[in-house]
């Protein structure tokens, strides 16, 4: 069974984390390291994706400077969204060229290891044909947004766990109108540990993806 090298990170500055995901890719592509996972939390953070529209933001830039909130564009695909504390994100380094390099089984394995994730914790959610990502009724739980360069992927995935969802209301996420936001925390009423949702992912990752942990924690300092 192949390796994943997974990096537990805690709050990691967005900048740092992209620079990191940057050097790890390249390695890949080089197949001078294993497939890798990055699971962190972000200060508050708008991303933009190469289909994104500023329509889509719904303040100033003033407004995002005064609230202490960084606006990156990207190289993913899909529009805005919000990373702030509370949200678990993942970025997978992956190989797809070890994995019959399909990207739409890529993304569907992503959703998969979410639904399996919140299915552990009593939360049903499932997939749209619309919209990518996983949903509970017309609301998003979980972003995907992907890039692939030489068959290898960066960026990924952020689950709401007990993240502020006000934050959304900046935003027309994912460029979508017409449907809510939600988080683990909101749905079951109770509060849940960012590790104890960090553990069943992980554990659901492995065995959707069919890997072996190495776990290594790496915090924002290593990245300066």
């Amino acid at each position: 069974m192949p390796v994943l090298k997974v990096y537990k990170m805690g709050l990691a500055d967005y900048g740092r984390a992209y620079k990191f995901q940057e050097e790890l890719l390249l390695q890949r592509i080089g197949r001078e390291i294993p497939d890798s996972l990055l699971l962190l939390e972000h200060p508050p953070t708008l991303t933009i994706g190469k289909e994104g529209d500023l329509e889509n933001l719904l303040v100033s830039g003033n407004e995002l400077k005064k609230r202490g909130i960084a606006l990156f564009p990207v190289d993913r695909g899909g529009s805005i969204t919000w990373h702030g504390p509370g949200q678990l994100v993942g970025y997978p380094i992956l190989d797809l060229r070890e994995r019959d390099r399909d990207i739409r089984k890529f993304i569907d394995a992503l959703e998969e290891v979410i639904i399996r994730t919140l299915a552990d914790l009593s939360i049903q959610s499932t997939r749209d044909d619309e919209h990518v990502g996983v949903w509970v009724g017309q609301e998003k739980i979980a972003a995907i947004g992907v890039r692939i360069n030489r068959w290898v992927t960066k960026h990924g995935f952020a689950l709401n766990v007990n993240n502020d969802l006000s934050h959304f209301s900046l935003i027309n996420p994912c460029g979508i109108t017409d449907r809510g936001v939600t988080s683990i925390v909101k749905l079951l009423g109770r509060d849940v540990s960012m590790e104890t949702v960090t553990e069943k992912l992980l554990i659901n990752f492995s065995d959707v993806f069919e890997y072996e942990l190495d776990i290594a924690a790496r915090s924002t300092d290593d990245l300066l």
